[in-house]
């Protein structure tokens, strides 16, 4: 924390040098006159900021479906963990991470806007004010950030998750953002342009990799025996979290995609992003729970949560550009990569609790790809006032050819293995340093109870031994716990 406090000084002290007249003159900068663009849209900037609170909310149903998909004795280190990666995104997307984004540059990395300095009334030409545009873009970080924590539950130690979390947020998460939203982005700029309207890439992919190197890195948790072994996924303590969480992840996501045409004027692309987001998601929900039926003949609930969540996942990239038909298929077919990738990544062994690795790794790549073969052709780009139909999207499936698939391909495969390998090497630096994961005694005795100091459930009886339940509040019979017999934070 010493050294990131020194990193963040010293870019502040470079940014204030640049924003003075002195510094301004050795760039050879001059204060521009006042452009139209500069004048802040009313209508599109409380939209957006709508748009930002929604898809903040959504943290709110990570936490309950990590929550509910984790084990009791970690419930409340997945809290905090979420609460200390929203804070910490904060302030790192402020200080540099937009920078990184969305500042002008190069083609790899921005570098201007630190601290928000010399920030303009609005961002670029969208007319939407800055600090708008600012505080949407930070909850998609956040969101990004705690993706990442889905797979590792269980068994990171809160100080790794802590350093890991400032590269991702700090560093990964926005370098990678500006090859494809950036101004002037190397992937947003190909001949063919890579397309991610809402992040299925950007966010889901860029999580989804980090999510698999921290579960590579950390190793599965103590007891954990995996399908090819003669074991299998442990069930989540607390379905009622789990679905309420992707249900408010659903709700979450109506900010999520249609806030992401920036503008309240494209009445027409709104309607249709919201629609093919239900759509997507409520094909990917149905298509999960019938494909896996016939394996147990149970009307499975955690991998119907995933499914429908696999279908937001995947219809994030192409949503703007796609009929609701072309959702419906692209919601169908992600709940068969996610259930596909969810036995994959348990015949490689890896422990991932929550399904991170398959709902939004497996399922972003697929979204990504999928735009170039379900987009209609019939819409271009969302503009300020409206869509901008001079450009048009086409995929292979309307006639379009395979240019825009190409793109796709690419963009995707650079982001999973670039930010893979990297996620890798962060990791297993984080693990070299002796802070990734909890010991083995922690770990068995509740993460909870030895690095928060209690549970996030209290229950009454446990702690107070052979005096605590009141007369005839236990069954005849029944025997009821001593302090010798109760271990606290042990059991699930």
């Amino acid at each position: 924390m010493v050294g990131l406090g020194v990193v963040m000084l010293g870019l502040w002290a470079i940014s204030w040098y640049f924003s003075t007249k002195a510094g301004a003159a050795m760039l050879g900068q001059t204060t521009p006159a006042l452009k139209a663009d500069d004048i802040v849209n009313p209508i599109n900037t409380v939209w957006v900021l709508v748009a930002a609170f929604l898809v903040f909310f959504m943290q709110a149903g990570f936490m309950m479906l990590e929550a509910g998909f984790g084990r009791t004795r970690e419930v409340s280190n997945i809290m905090l963990e979420c609460i200390a990666d929203t804070c910490l995104c904060g302030v790192l997307f402020w200080a540099f991470g937009f920078a990184f984004m969305f500042g002008t540059g190069n083609g790899w990395i921005g570098h201007s806007y630190f601290f928000l300095n010399n920030a303009p009334a609005t961002y670029g030409s969208t007319g939407i004010a800055f600090l708008a545009f600012f505080l949407f873009q930070f909850a998609f970080a956040d969101t990004c950030s705690t993706i990442t924590s889905g797979a590792m539950v269980g068994r990171t130690a809160f100080g790794g998750d802590l350093i890991y979390s400032t590269a991702v947020s700090g560093f990964i998460y926005p370098i990678v953002g500006h090859w494809i939203w950036g101004p002037d982005g190397w992937l947003a700029t190909m001949k063919t342009p890579f397309r991610d309207f809402a992040g299925s890439t950007v966010v889901h992919t860029v999580g989804g990799m980090i999510a698999l190197a921290g579960a590579i890195a950390l190793g599965p948790r103590l007891g954990r025996k995996f399908k090819r072994d003669g074991g299998g996924m442990p069930p989540g303590h607390d379905m009622v979290l789990a679905a309420l969480g992707g249900v408010i992840l659903w709700f979450g996501w109506y900010g999520f995609n249609p806030g992401s045409t920036l503008s309240a004027m494209d009445f027409t692309g709104m309607g249709r992003v919201a629609t093919n987001t239900t759509l997507a998601a409520c094909a990917g929900g149905l298509g999960a729970m019938l494909f896996v039926y016939p394996r147990s003949h149970k009307w499975d609930t955690g991998i119907s949560i995933n499914g429908f969540l696999a279908g937001l996942v995947a219809i994030t990239c192409p949503c703007y550009w796609v009929s609701p038909f072309g959702a419906i298929c692209i919601g169908l077919i992600a709940s068969v990569v996610m259930v596909l990738a969810v036995d994959f990544v348990e015949w490689l062994r890896v422990d991932d609790p929550i399904g991170a690795v398959a709902v939004h790794g497996a399922c972003g790549i697929f979204g990504t790809i999928s735009l170039g073969l379900f987009a209609t052709g019939q819409y271009g780009l969302p503009g300020t006032t409206g869509a901008d139909t001079s450009t048009t999207i086409d995929g292979l499936f309307y006639g379009g050819g395979t240019k825009q698939l190409v793109a796709q391909v690419i963009g995707s495969a650079v982001v999973t293995i670039g930010v893979f390998a990297v996620a890798m090497v962060v990791m297993y630096a984080v693990k070299a340093m002796g802070v990734l994961r909890v010991s083995e005694e922690v770990e068995l005795g509740g993460i909870d109870i030895h690095e928060h100091g209690a549970p996030a459930f209290h229950p009454e009886f446990a702690y107070m031994g052979h005096s605590a339940i009141p007369s005839g509040s236990a069954p005849r019979g029944a025997k009821i716990p001593t302090d010798r017999d109760t271990t606290i934070g042990v059991g699930d």
